[in-house]
């Protein structure tokens, strides 16, 4: 699959306008999989990734892959920042404390999806910034020169993706994790449909900081265990932490995975909200209809799914082939809370 922030990440060095030693060390900060990675072989290459679908691709393409690297003084750190523009800055600070003196910071955004306020924030902390387009991209980069550098903002932007307390206190989130300072209302619908009765063991599909994960355990008092699976290790981390006054009472887990490759099992109920989003602004019924599927395997006979989502999105036909029983809770607000049941038979 073509990824073309990716391949214009790698222009400066294939073009030549960055200099490297004969064996350089890079770190790729948000890496993603793809051949513009494999050409910087036989170069070291460190992956930083926290997203679960894109480490596992990276693993399966040869990579080393931490979700945070401990190393530093790498020659050139890389960076595929994200949307959030706080994260992105913060993400932009960590990649100058990575890199050595006189190294190269390169940084890559779609011109759809950032890549102005990307070139006006490097040029902010580098000083002067060279820059190319192309792929309906804007790459830039720089090398971290002392005499350039602005050390107050980059010790400023290290803090702005630190996690915080929000929503008066009430939860712990940081910058970049999704609905970070608030409650997403299609997750705040389906809390309010879920029954009081769930009870035995149960798992939270996509739990993000922990929102939903916490409704069931305060609402539900026969829940006797709970699994958190999160695709971005940063949001499960908040999990964990916002779920701690139920540590010692109800048996949970954090998992960190893709949903879409499958979860353990077998649980008396299952309840999600799930990413329709991977990277960019399109729609990805695809992960939807993975999570709806990973459900059905992973609920015992009898087993009841409790699913959220937006109105138009197309789950449930998928619902059908592998439920015995769908039902309608809800429809308001633009979202839809369906019910659905695994049979005796297994569908």
């Amino acid at each position: 699959m073509s990824d073309p922030a990716l391949e214009t990440l790698v222009l400066p060095i294939s073009s030549g306008d960055v200099g490297l030693p004969d064996r350089a060390r890079f770190l790729v900060l948000r890496a993603r999989a793809g051949r513009p990675l494999k050409d910087l072989e036989p170069h070291e290459v460190v992956c930083e990734q926290s997203f679960a679908p894109d480490r596992d691709a990276l693993q399966k393409a040869g990579f080393k892959v931490d979700a945070e690297t401990q190393e530093d003084g790498f020659d050139a750190v890389l960076v595929l920042p994200g949307r959030q523009r706080q994260e992105a800055r913060a993400l932009l600070a960590r990649a100058a404390t990575k890199t050595r003196p006189g190294g190269t910071v390169i940084a890559c955004a779609p011109n759809t999806e950032g890549a102005k306020t990307l070139e006006q924030d490097f040029s902010a902390l580098f000083g002067s910034t060279d820059k190319l387009s192309k792929n309906k991209c804007r790459v830039v980069w720089a090398p971290v020169d002392a005499s350039n550098l602005d050390t107050a903002l980059m010790t400023d932007w290290s803090g702005l993706d630190a996690p915080r307390p929000v929503l008066d206190g009430a939860y712990i989130s940081r910058p970049g994790v999704f609905a970070w300072d608030r409650i997403d209302p299609a997750s705040r619908l389906l809390a309010e449909n879920l029954p009081d009765s769930l009870s035995g063991r149960g798992a939270d599909l996509g739990a993000g900081f922990g929102y939903l994960s916490r409704q069931v355990l305060e609402k539900a008092p026969k829940v006797a265990a709970l699994d958190l699976y999160e695709a971005e290790k940063r949001a499960l981390d908040l999990a964990e932490q916002n779920l701690a006054p139920f540590k010692g009472k109800k048996a949970m887990t954090g998992i960190w995975s893709d949903v879409t490759k499958g979860i353990e099992g077998p649980y008396d109920f299952l309840v999600s909200n799930p990413p329709f989003h991977q990277s960019g602004k399109a729609d990805r019924a695809d992960v939807g209809q993975g999570f709806i599927r990973a459900a059905a395997q992973g609920l015992r006979s009898g087993g009841v799914f409790y699913l959220v989502a937006n109105r138009h999105l197309p789950y449930e036909r998928t619902l059908g082939e592998v439920f015995d029983r769908v039902e309608m809770l809800a429809d308001a607000g633009g979202y839809k809370v369906i019910k659905a049941t695994k049979g005796k038979g297994g569908k």
